[in-house]
Protein backbone atom coordinates (compact mmCIF):
# COMPACT_ATOMS: atom_id res chain seq x y z
CA UNK A 1 0.00 0.00 0.00
CA UNK A 2 1.04 3.49 -0.55
CA UNK A 3 2.29 5.55 2.43
CA UNK A 4 4.80 7.99 3.21
CA UNK A 5 8.04 7.06 4.37
CA UNK A 6 8.15 9.59 7.05
CA UNK A 7 6.27 12.60 8.45
CA UNK A 8 6.68 15.48 10.06
CA UNK A 9 3.76 15.26 12.08
CA UNK A 10 2.36 11.46 13.30
CA UNK A 11 -1.18 13.21 14.17
CA UNK A 12 -1.75 15.81 12.00
CA UNK A 13 -4.97 18.08 11.65
CA UNK A 14 -7.29 17.42 8.83
CA UNK A 15 -6.53 19.17 5.36
CA UNK A 16 -9.77 20.21 3.85
CA UNK A 17 -10.91 19.38 0.69
CA UNK A 18 -13.43 22.31 -0.40
CA UNK A 19 -12.78 24.25 -3.26
CA UNK A 20 -11.57 23.95 -6.52
CA UNK A 21 -8.06 22.17 -7.55
CA UNK A 22 -6.14 24.75 -8.63
CA UNK A 23 -2.94 21.98 -9.50
CA UNK A 24 -2.63 18.47 -11.03
CA UNK A 25 -6.02 19.60 -12.84
CA UNK A 26 -4.63 18.73 -15.98
CA UNK A 27 -3.93 15.95 -17.94
CA UNK A 28 -0.06 15.68 -18.47
CA UNK A 29 0.98 12.37 -18.86
CA UNK A 30 -1.33 10.16 -20.51
CA UNK A 31 -4.34 10.58 -23.34
CA UNK A 32 -7.11 10.12 -20.89
CA UNK A 33 -7.91 11.09 -17.21
CA UNK A 34 -9.95 10.70 -14.59
CA UNK A 35 -10.58 13.57 -12.51
CA UNK A 36 -12.73 14.35 -9.32
CA UNK A 37 -15.83 16.18 -9.87
CA UNK A 38 -16.35 16.43 -5.83
CA UNK A 39 -13.93 16.82 -3.10
CA UNK A 40 -13.58 14.01 -0.70
CA UNK A 41 -10.48 12.20 1.18
CA UNK A 42 -9.38 8.99 -0.93
CA UNK A 43 -7.72 6.24 1.33
CA UNK A 44 -4.38 4.08 0.25
CA UNK A 45 -6.55 1.20 0.09
CA UNK A 46 -9.07 2.36 -2.63
CA UNK A 47 -6.36 3.85 -4.68
CA UNK A 48 -4.63 0.68 -4.57
CA UNK A 49 -8.31 -1.01 -5.25
CA UNK A 50 -8.51 1.38 -8.31
CA UNK A 51 -5.15 0.42 -10.13
CA UNK A 52 -5.76 -2.92 -9.83
CA UNK A 53 -8.76 -2.30 -12.02
CA UNK A 54 -6.70 -0.58 -14.09
CA UNK A 55 -4.48 -3.26 -14.71
CA UNK A 56 -7.00 -5.83 -15.26
CA UNK A 57 -9.09 -4.14 -17.56
CA UNK A 58 -5.97 -2.64 -19.51
CA UNK A 59 -4.50 -6.22 -19.58
CA UNK A 60 -1.48 -4.49 -18.02
CA UNK A 61 -0.77 -3.29 -21.23
CA UNK A 62 -0.07 0.55 -21.96
CA UNK A 63 0.72 3.11 -19.25
CA UNK A 64 -0.62 3.86 -15.83
CA UNK A 65 0.40 7.33 -14.09
CA UNK A 66 -0.93 7.41 -10.44
CA UNK A 67 -1.66 11.46 -9.99
CA UNK A 68 -2.64 11.26 -6.00
CA UNK A 69 -0.67 10.17 -2.96
CA UNK A 70 -2.06 9.53 0.84
CA UNK A 71 0.00 11.63 2.62
CA UNK A 72 -2.44 12.06 5.22
CA UNK A 73 -2.48 9.90 8.42
CA UNK A 74 -6.49 9.51 9.69
CA UNK A 75 -6.53 8.76 13.19
CA UNK A 76 -9.26 7.05 15.02
CA UNK A 77 -9.85 6.01 18.59
CA UNK A 78 -10.45 2.72 20.04
CA UNK A 79 -14.04 1.11 20.02
CA UNK A 80 -15.71 1.73 23.75
CA UNK A 81 -13.55 4.73 24.93
CA UNK A 82 -14.69 7.34 26.48
CA UNK A 83 -14.13 10.88 25.63
CA UNK A 84 -11.10 13.11 26.03
CA UNK A 85 -7.76 11.47 26.41
CA UNK A 86 -6.23 12.95 23.49
CA UNK A 87 -5.88 12.09 19.91
CA UNK A 88 -6.30 8.70 18.38
CA UNK A 89 -3.71 6.16 16.83
CA UNK A 90 -3.07 6.66 12.88
CA UNK A 91 -5.57 3.80 11.24
CA UNK A 92 -4.83 4.60 7.63
CA UNK A 93 -3.70 6.87 5.10
CA UNK A 94 -5.12 9.23 2.92
CA UNK A 95 -4.92 11.48 -0.33
CA UNK A 96 -6.68 14.87 -0.13
CA UNK A 97 -8.48 15.18 -3.78
CA UNK A 98 -10.23 18.55 -4.57
CA UNK A 99 -13.08 19.20 -7.21
CA UNK A 100 -11.25 18.64 -10.35
CA UNK A 101 -8.26 17.03 -9.36
CA UNK A 102 -6.41 14.56 -11.82
CA UNK A 103 -6.70 11.05 -10.03
CA UNK A 104 -5.15 8.69 -12.88
CA UNK A 105 -4.08 8.57 -16.15
CA UNK A 106 -3.51 6.22 -18.87
CA UNK A 107 -1.96 5.92 -22.34
CA UNK A 108 -0.26 3.80 -25.00
CA UNK A 109 -3.44 1.50 -26.04
CA UNK A 110 -6.65 1.85 -27.75
CA UNK A 111 -9.31 4.60 -26.74
CA UNK A 112 -12.35 2.48 -26.04
CA UNK A 113 -10.38 0.46 -23.45
CA UNK A 114 -8.79 3.84 -21.63
CA UNK A 115 -11.92 5.17 -21.39
CA UNK A 116 -13.84 1.45 -20.13
CA UNK A 117 -10.66 0.57 -17.72
CA UNK A 118 -11.19 4.60 -16.24
CA UNK A 119 -14.76 4.16 -15.75
CA UNK A 120 -14.40 1.19 -14.21
CA UNK A 121 -11.60 1.94 -11.53
CA UNK A 122 -13.88 5.33 -10.83
CA UNK A 123 -16.01 2.75 -9.07
CA UNK A 124 -13.66 2.19 -6.49
CA UNK A 125 -13.34 5.56 -4.95
CA UNK A 126 -15.30 7.03 -2.74
CA UNK A 127 -15.96 10.49 -4.74
CA UNK A 128 -17.72 11.10 -7.84
CA UNK A 129 -15.44 11.34 -11.14
CA UNK A 130 -15.28 11.78 -14.91
CA UNK A 131 -13.40 10.70 -17.70
CA UNK A 132 -12.22 13.10 -19.88
CA UNK A 133 -9.46 13.64 -22.53
CA UNK A 134 -5.97 15.73 -23.20
CA UNK A 135 -6.45 18.83 -24.52
CA UNK A 136 -3.13 19.70 -25.09
CA UNK A 137 -1.95 17.12 -28.34
CA UNK A 138 0.41 14.60 -27.83
CA UNK A 139 3.57 15.06 -30.30
CA UNK A 140 4.06 12.04 -32.63
CA UNK A 141 7.61 11.36 -30.46
CA UNK A 142 5.35 11.24 -27.21
CA UNK A 143 3.13 8.83 -28.76
CA UNK A 144 5.87 6.52 -30.55
CA UNK A 145 7.80 6.62 -26.86
CA UNK A 146 3.97 5.15 -25.37
CA UNK A 147 3.57 2.66 -28.11
CA UNK A 148 7.42 1.45 -27.26
CA UNK A 149 6.48 1.36 -23.67
CA UNK A 150 3.21 -1.45 -24.58
CA UNK A 151 5.34 -3.38 -26.75
CA UNK A 152 8.08 -3.94 -24.38
CA UNK A 153 5.39 -4.36 -21.36
CA UNK A 154 4.03 -6.97 -23.26
CA UNK A 155 7.20 -8.80 -24.14
CA UNK A 156 8.11 -8.89 -20.31
CA UNK A 157 4.55 -10.33 -19.50
CA UNK A 158 5.27 -13.49 -22.58
CA UNK A 159 8.92 -13.99 -20.52
CA UNK A 160 7.40 -14.14 -17.45
CA UNK A 161 4.79 -16.56 -18.54
CA UNK A 162 7.09 -18.90 -20.01
CA UNK A 163 7.58 -22.06 -17.48
CA UNK A 164 11.01 -23.94 -17.34
CA UNK A 165 10.85 -27.44 -17.33
CA UNK A 166 14.29 -27.61 -14.84
CA UNK A 167 13.86 -29.58 -12.20
CA UNK A 168 15.59 -27.25 -9.12
CA UNK A 169 16.52 -28.63 -6.08
CA UNK A 170 14.70 -27.63 -2.83
CA UNK A 171 17.38 -28.93 -0.29
CA UNK A 172 21.21 -28.23 -2.62
CA UNK A 173 22.12 -31.92 -1.88
CA UNK A 174 21.51 -33.75 -5.09
CA UNK A 175 23.03 -33.75 -7.79
CA UNK A 176 21.85 -32.78 -11.45
CA UNK A 177 21.26 -35.47 -13.50
CA UNK A 178 23.44 -34.10 -16.23
CA UNK A 179 26.45 -33.98 -13.88
CA UNK A 180 25.54 -37.59 -13.03
CA UNK A 181 25.94 -39.51 -15.90
CA UNK A 182 29.48 -38.03 -17.01
CA UNK A 183 30.93 -39.14 -13.15
CA UNK A 184 29.57 -42.22 -14.00
CA UNK A 185 31.24 -42.63 -17.40
CA UNK A 186 34.47 -41.86 -16.22
CA UNK A 187 34.43 -44.24 -13.14
CA UNK A 188 34.60 -47.56 -15.70
CA UNK A 189 37.48 -46.29 -17.58
CA UNK A 190 39.67 -45.74 -14.84
CA UNK A 191 38.88 -49.00 -13.42
CA UNK A 192 39.89 -50.61 -16.90
CA UNK A 193 43.60 -49.61 -16.67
Amino acid sequence: MLQPKRVKYRRPHRVSYEGVASKGNNVEFGEYGLVATEGGYVDNHQIESARIVLARYTDRAGKVWIRIFPHLARTKKPAEVRMGSGKGSPEAWAAVVKQGKVLFEIGGIAPEAMINALHQAGFKLPIKTKVVKRTKALSQADLLKMEEQHESTLEAIEAEDQITTETISDTGNETPAADATPAADAAPKEEAK
